[in-house]
């Protein structure tokens, strides 16, 4: 039995480690990536899957795989090892698993279908070049991410789900872990068990803590990263896929933007009347105390500098490249963090204007319970074109008119398609790009840039 059982796991290691040099010989750029997973025989799937670690593979699913087709085989590793590339198996958390799963599939195989390499190349199917096609009018860049929001927006039937799922599936996702498998296994920290007793069907592996699974992010990150690297220097020789690799590479090796701490540009610095607990010697004044009865010989000071919002404006762009889904979602994540008190200062105001080619609405939030009121009753106005300049005319004349004082900044909530003013204006500026991987929006050279995604802003899905 035990020689039975090395010999599958002979042939498997001895199949995967055939494609692996396939993929080696016809893209060099692989190399350190290639490197990164191991092998390993788990009869608790079916079929073959990765936890980013290794390569988990049934052996006789592998070896009838292999017998149909090598390039399915190819395939296969390819698909998974992308999947550890864009790390998609850590950021599954908080969604529609479904979806997800299915958002990662298309997002892969979507790149295997462009590489024009030998090793990997099949006939794309008609289901395949309409959802290529589809997804192409909405996103330039196919991430699981962009992907999974249309997924959600465009309300596929469970007969398209089940359709698409069986078009794009590859591999074996269960050895994808969750935040609830982390803790469980954190609770119990149980020692690991013995795969052999495993139920065929029982799709257990062995858990990782959050620090392994950090540990193992770091390293895909950095794989991720060294093979942007090769792929750019090897570009010459793989022609114009290569540059669309790197387009993928490029996006999801991108600064991630922490939505909360980016609005921490705009406070204003300003003395306040509390106490500064962080300038009081307590040592004089006890000891002014102990001397002299009742008379401190310092006092705390009553004024402190702190940073809080006093003058903001917002400008939200409502033409009609911008849906309501994800303008609602935006207000929604800013609201989230001005409702905290200790971001304002007692007197405030914050201007939120809402803009297609021309001024649509502007309110005057002076007071929390205001902007609750605002975020409850919120709806958008406009549907024209996008023009920028008018929102700064606008707030220009209400500078002119006495109506700011210390007016921080503007931050402007756009899709990127608009024209921008000329001259930079008295106060600073920020253009928030809401995209689902595109990254070549540009800005004038006295503006900020910012690039999120649904994820950055934690935006809540649209359709539940």
């Amino acid at each position: 039995m035990n020689d039975l059982k090395q010999q599958l796991i002979n042939i498997g290691k001895t199949i995967l480690q055939s494609s692996r040099n396939e993929l080696y010989l016809s893209m060099r750029f692989l190399d350190i990536a290639l490197s990164g997973l191991e092998y390993e025989m788990n009869l608790s799937t079916l079929y073959v899957g990765t936890d980013g670690n290794k390569i988990l593979f049934n052996p006789r699913y592998l070896t009838q795989l292999y017998q149909n087709d090598t390039i399915l085989v190819n395939r296969a590793y390819m698909h998974m090892l992308l999947h550890c590339v864009f790390r998609h198996m850590f950021h599954r958390n908080k969604r529609k698993e479904d979806y997800w799963n299915l958002a990662c599939d298309i997002a892969v195989e979507s790149v295997i279908d462009r590489l024009e390499v030998p090793a990997l190349q099949k006939t794309v199917s008609d289901t395949r070049e309409e959802m290529y096609t589809l997804l192409g009018k909405k996103l330039k860049v196919f991430t699981a991410e962009g992907i999974y929001i249309q997924l959600l927006t465009m309300s596929v039937s469970e007969l398209q789900l089940l359709k698409l799922r069986k078009e794009f599936w590859v591999d074996d996702h269960d050895f994808w872990q969750n935040d609830d498998e982390q803790q469980q296994n954190q609770q119990q920290n149980t020692p690991q068990q013995n795969t052999e007793n495993i139920p065929e069907h029982s799709h257990q592996t062995n858990t990782m803590t959050k620090q392994q699974q950090q540990q193992l992010l770091e390293k895909w990150q950095d794989i991720s990263e060294k093979m942007k690297t090769n792929l750019e220097t090897f570009q010459k020789d793989m022609g114009q896929e290569a540059g669309e690799l790197i387009s993928y590479l490029k996006v999801e090796n991108r600064q991630r933007y922490h939505y909360r701490r980016f609005l921490e540009k705009f406070v204003t610095l300003k003395e306040e009347i509390q106490l500064d607990e962080d300038a009081f010697d307590t040592i004089f004044y006890t000891y002014g105390l102990q001397m002299y009865g009742n008379m401190p010989l310092i006092e705390a000071l009553e004024y402190k500098e702190v940073e809080k919002i006093e003058e903001l404006v917002i400008a939200i762009d409502t033409s009609e490249s911008c849906s309501d889904t994800i303008v609602k979602g935006f207000l929604e994540e800013t609201y989230s963090i001005l409702q905290n008190k200790e971001s304002f200062f007692k007197k405030f105001q914050i201007h939120i204007i809402q803009c297609d080619c021309i001024v649509q609405s502007d309110t005057l939030i002076t007071e929390q319970s205001q902007l609750k009121q605002y975020m409850q009753n919120f709806a958008v106005k406009g549907s024209g074109g996008t023009d920028f300049r008018p929102v700064f005319t606008y707030v220009d004349k209400l500078i002119e008119e006495k109506k700011f004082r210390h007016l921080k900044g503007l931050i402007y909530f756009t899709d990127g398609y608009g024209t921008f003013p000329k001259k930079r204006p008295q106060y600073d500026t920020a253009f928030v790009f809401m995209t689902n991987g595109d990254t070549t929006v540009t800005v004038p050279p006295w503006a900020m840039k910012v690039i999120l995604t649904p994820d950055d802003i934690q935006m809540k899905e649209a359709k539940k």
